[in-house]
């Protein structure tokens, strides 16, 4: 039985400080309670996968450095299957500097670093595994997309649920090689309007915008806005699933839980709008907690307040 939650992508060491506001171009400000966490794309989703007890393995680049020693520890300590994280002496591990704000609101630079090694003989090293045991493969984007189109392709054919987070959004569309082979997109409603030039300000909106990514060759879509929620199409109908009111304090990682925890609803065979409800809720706690990975609910935790949601 194929269970295995493959992910492709990013690992970066993430240099955190809290600010009032997220400073505007030219201006200097003074913030407070520095801190280094774990963090990237890639790494963020696949512990929250491994938080709701999936079965994940990694294919990453790390620089053969402090930071990525440390990562790739970290990882296996969480329970990450980490065969496929390569270090590379050439260059560093990717790092990301985060402004978060009283808000809960963040501001992120990367600097790619070992992550833009990614390649496609990385993928050849994992290919026994996403052939032969992957239920989901899922990829963003701070990796190569020559990389992740061939990535998609062999798990793909291999029968595998391909999903992608397409962030951060690139400059250049993408590339119609790599999204046929897509199964599931997840865009936030800035990438959304980049992979069609809509923009998202109404439930009609997001009912164009859906259309419109499905017409690329993607089957299904699901938008996510936030304290707002996610929307999908069921049917042809406009599903919208509420995030939990919470008040945020940091929501660096809420995109990235989301995607995690919705690839392990899918392995278990949960429907398109339960995977979200369950990805939601994960998402929205995630918001309550600062860091990245500190930050990432627990299976327990996520399931205890869904099951305080259906009592209430």
């Amino acid at each position: 039985m194929k269970n295995k939650i493959v992910v492709v992508g990013s690992s970066n060491t993430d240099m955190v400080i809290r600010v009032n506001h997220i400073p505007q171009p030219g201006e200097t400000i003074i913030g407070h309670d520095f801190m280094t966490n774990q963090g990237g794309k890639g790494a963020n989703q696949a512990v929250a996968a491994v938080a709701m007890n999936g079965n994940v393995v990694f294919v990453a680049c790390l620089g053969d450095d402090g930071f990525g020693r440390q990562s790739k520890t970290m990882m296996k300590e969480r329970g990450i299957d980490i065969r496929f994280v390569r270090l590379t002496p050439d260059v560093p591990t990717g790092c990301a500097m985060i402004a978060v704000d009283d808000k809960g609101e963040n501001s992120i630079v990367v600097s790619s670093g070992a992550n833009a090694m990614l390649s496609c003989e990385d993928i050849d090293k994992a290919m026994d595994v996403i052939e032969k045991e992957a239920a989901v493969l899922l990829m963003q984007l701070e990796s190569p997309i020559d990389t992740l189109t061939y990535a998609a392709a062999k798990a793909h054919a291999a029968g595998a649920i391909v999903v992608l987070n397409p962030a951060p959004f690139p400059s250049k569309p993408l590339p119609k090689d790599l999204l046929k082979n897509v199964d599931i997109v997840v865009p936030n409603e800035t990438e959304t309007a980049g992979m069609t030039g809509l923009l998202v300000e109404s439930e009609g909106d997001m009912v164009y915008a859906i259309e419109a990514i499905q017409a690329k060759g993607i089957k299904h879509v699901i938008i996510t806005a936030g304290g707002d929620g996610s929307y999908t199409l069921v049917d042809g109908k406009l599903h919208h699933q509420r995030a939990l009111k919470v008040r945020p304090v940091d929501t660096t990682a809420a995109g990235d839980t989301y995607c995690g925890v919705l690839c392990v609803a899918l392995r278990d065979g949960l429907s398109l709008k339960e995977a979200m409800k369950m990805a939601s809720v994960a998402a929205s706690l995630c918001t309550t907690h600062e860091g990245a990975w500190s930050s990432i609910p627990t299976r327990e935790e996520v399931l205890e307040k869904m099951k305080e949601l259906e009592v209430s």
